[in-house]
């Protein structure tokens, strides 16, 4: 039992240590060859986030307020409250995880903008993806989840171009914009229960 402790330990530091090199030196490769004409371009999509997450769960509800389109209203609750659980998430992640920013233990990578103290998970990322995700799964149509996902990998890579996160910080990102989708659609369809069919979030009207 003891020698099989010991290999799975082994084994656990080896992966971890595989690991950290991966993230270090795929962030190297992407920080330190970018095009840096592209730096205020990559600013600007990491700058969208907020305005364009909060933006339209707000622009769907002031929607619903004129016409008083209740599938809409429906569709705004569920990706505006996707948006709050990603954030509260990814917020309270930072604080137990207190992983620091690449900048701040490797002198070399260069760090473009202003950024918060921890750095896992993305909540750049966590709040693209649960956006591009509630809106794919509200909206179901390739003319809206294209563009979405688009900008949302955008925002994802915009992160490592600036130099403010790791891959896995962006990919723990994408995986908690993801899941809180999945939860917050969960949510509103047990609080819709009781509602007509076509009035759920996933009926992609």
């Amino acid at each position: 039992m003891s020698k099989l402790l010991l290999t799975l330990l082994l084994l656990f530091i080896t992966a971890n240590s595989f690991a950290q090199n991966w993230d270090i030196n795929t962030l190297r490769s992407i920080n330190l060859n970018r095009n840096k004409s592209l730096d205020n371009t990559f600013q600007f999509i990491s700058n969208s986030t907020s305005p364009v997450a909060f933006g339209i769960p707000i622009a769907l509800f002031a929607i619903n307020v004129l016409h008083k389109d209740s599938i809409t209203k429906n569709k705004a609750i569920y990706i505006g409250s996707t948006v709050i659980i990603s954030s509260i998430i990814s917020t309270v992640s930072k604080k137990i995880i207190k992983r620091n920013r690449p900048s701040a233990i490797y002198p070399d990578i260069e760090a473009i903008g202003k950024a918060g103290s921890y750095s896992m998970p993305s909540g750049h990322t966590s709040d693209a993806f649960a956006l591009a995700t509630s809106v794919s799964v509200a909206y179901r149509k390739w003319f809206v989840v294209a563009p979405v996902f688009v900008w949302a990998g955008a925002v994802g890579y915009s992160r490592l171009h600036l130099g403010v996160h790791y891959p896995t910080d962006v990919l723990a990102g994408a995986v908690v914009g993801a899941g809180s989708a999945y939860l917050s659609f969960k949510l509103n369809n047990w609080l819709f229960h009781h509602a007509k069919p076509a009035r759920h979030v996933g009926s992609g009207k």
